[in-house]
């Protein structure tokens, strides 16, 4: 709720600080004392639309500061929050505007937009005056209402739309990713019939550049392997030779005290390394082809793995994991329409559920309509508006229109006089119906309000007497589930209040004009309501006529 307002320098107000209580407050003066500057206040705190002109002359600038206690649910905390503002249950929100028309906006002397004061401030107060209104004047805001006041759990409805949505960007992804693929169908074919035939093997580019390398210098190769050869077998076998000293050695060695052991070892390694060396190079020289068909058919290899790999911007080596990753794609085309039409099915199921459950909220939502227009009719006669009508409109929107909140677009909608179809509150009603048609619907919806304070401007405007002695009631009967605040020229208002405030303005030194608003005790009350009922001149019958008002309102 409302704590405190704290005004500086705004039009004739120069400094004011004022503390708010729960219930119902009133606040009365004459004409033109200036009581529109403190809603326009409030309303600046709120995130109004700021004007340079409201800055008191002489100041370079004003300052508005609302202060709030909030309840541990409030909305205006989850803002907060999203905001990155440290949440509290007391709340500040103070507007700044220089005498050039600059704005600045605070929440809890920390800087923000005056959107997001704005965003805070309709979460906070409902401001309703003749001409001017916000909250259930909205149209938008008239589907959330109904709902609150039926009961109505919106959590599950909007799972099921979430479930729906969440199966038709899958069945959309499927199909995008299917038409791509179907556009790239021949090209795969290609590709996977021409790697299938190819069948490259993982290392297959290093294994044949190396045969290549061989077979392309095999004369040399030979050359030289046969000359090694005629070398090994020279003037007989090395081999032999080496085994010819070794033996005889060996049959000297006795005599030699082990002094031709390591010559005889030596020979024995130097002949068996001579004989595989011989060996090895007949091996090796076997497997040299001279043949040119050879080496062209391992060149062609070669090259058509290399024109392939280039063709497809990978390497030799990754040929294979490609034709596998293709073959895949492929097949996944040809698994395509299965997965598919199991995705529409459950697209399609997905919408039924959503369907069934927004078909269900509507009955309900028609019902509480139905609720709503009967406790509303009643509300209408004691304040004026006995040939009037209140209509709750809720009609299903096509399948485009849907949504999370439902299938229905719900609209309040007023006929002022029998005959007449109705039509939107804002067009229909004059401004001081207006301003009882919302007294009647607060008075309705006090109980589901997230709004904790209401602010009512001169709702008794054109009426007296028994009607505005209704609106008083209806007031205070408000003011037992929310913090009202009333500006009111009615007597038969003011004495309902809980808390009274006055307003007036004053002349400092007779140089410069200042409003005040004044606190009124018991007795200041008596004579203030005696004065809204005789006028400049405050008669005892007037104040008797006040002392009764005063009395009723307390029964």
């Amino acid at each position: 709720m409302l704590l405190g307002l704290s005004i500086r320098d705004v039009v004739l107000i120069d400094r004011l600080d004022i503390g708010f209580q729960p219930g119902l407050s009133v606040l009365t003066g004459e004409t033109g004392a200036g009581k529109s500057i403190l809603l326009d206040s409030l309303g600046l705190a709120l995130g109004a639309r700021s004007e340079s002109g409201l800055v008191r002359l002489g100041a370079n600038q004003l300052s508005v500061s609302a202060e709030f206690s909030l309840t541990k649910d409030h909305p205006a905390l989850e803002i907060l929050v999203e905001q990155a503002i440290e949440a509290s249950q007391d709340l500040v929100l103070r507007r700044v505007v220089s005498s050039d028309g600059r704005s600045r906006a605070f929440v809890n002397d920390q800087p923000v937009s005056v959107g997001l004061l704005r965003r805070l401030g309709d979460s906070l107060v409902e401001i309703h005056g003749q001409f001017e209104s916000h909250g259930l004047l909205d149209p938008t805001t008239h589907r959330s209402v109904l709902d609150a006041f039926g009961g109505l759990d919106g959590q599950p409805l909007r799972q099921a739309w979430q479930q729906w949505r969440n199966a038709a960007k899958s069945r959309r992804e499927a199909e995008a990713l299917q038409a791509k693929a179907k556009g790239e169908e021949a090209y795969l074919r290609h590709a996977v019939e021409e790697l299938n035939a190819l069948a490259p093997q993982p290392g297959e580019e290093a294994s044949l550049a190396e045969r290549r390398g061989v077979m392309m210098h095999g004369e040399k190769l030979l050359e030289a392997m046969s000359a090694a050869q005629q070398a090994l077998t020279q003037k007989g076998e090395v081999e032999a030779s080496l085994r010819t000293a070794q033996r005889t050695l060996e049959r000297v060695a006795d005599k030699a005290d082990g002094r031709l052991d390591a010559v005889i070892a030596a020979l024995d390694r130097a002949a068996v390394e001579a004989g595989e060396a011989q060996g090895l190079l007949e091996k090796v020289s076997s497997t040299i082809d001279l043949d040119p068909s050879a080496l062209e058919k391992v060149e062609e290899r070669l090259f058509s793995l290399r024109a392939v790999a280039r063709k497809h911007s990978v390497d030799v080596d990754a040929l294979a994991a490609l034709r596998d990753r293709l073959s895949r794609e492929l097949q996944a085309i040809d698994a395509g329409g299965d997965q598919l039409d199991r995705l529409v099915a459950a697209e399609q199921k997905a919408k039924a559920a959503y369907a069934a459950m927004a078909e269900a909220t509507s009955r309900r939502r028609i019902a509480a309509a139905e609720r709503l227009d009967r406790a509303v009719a009643l509300e209408l006669p004691p304040l004026k508006l006995d040939r009037a009508a209140f209509r709750t409109r809720v009609e299903q929107l096509p399948d485009g229109d849907w949504s999370d909140s439902g299938m229905d677009r719900v609209s309040f909608e007023v006929a002022t006089n029998p005959g007449m179809p109705p039509g939107p509150l804002a067009k229909i009603a004059s401004g001081g119906e207006l301003s009882r048609f919302m007294l009647a619907l607060k008075v309705v919806l006090a109980r589901t309000s997230p709004v904790p304070t209401i602010v009512f401007d001169e709702v008794d405007s054109g009426i007296g007497g028994a009607v505005a002695a209704a609106v008083g009631e209806r007031l205070a009967r408000l003011a037992g589930e929310l913090q009202v605040l009333v500006v009111t020229h009615s007597p038969q208002v003011a004495a309902k209040g809980a808390h009274h405030w006055h307003v007036a303005k004053s002349s400092n030194g007779g140089t410069t004009t200042v409003t005040k608003v004044t606190a009124l005790a018991p007795t200041e009350r008596r004579e203030e309501i005696a004065r809204m009922l005789a006028g400049a001149e405050v008669t005892e019958q007037a104040r008797a006529a006040a002392e009764s008002l005063l009395r009723g309102s307390e029964t």
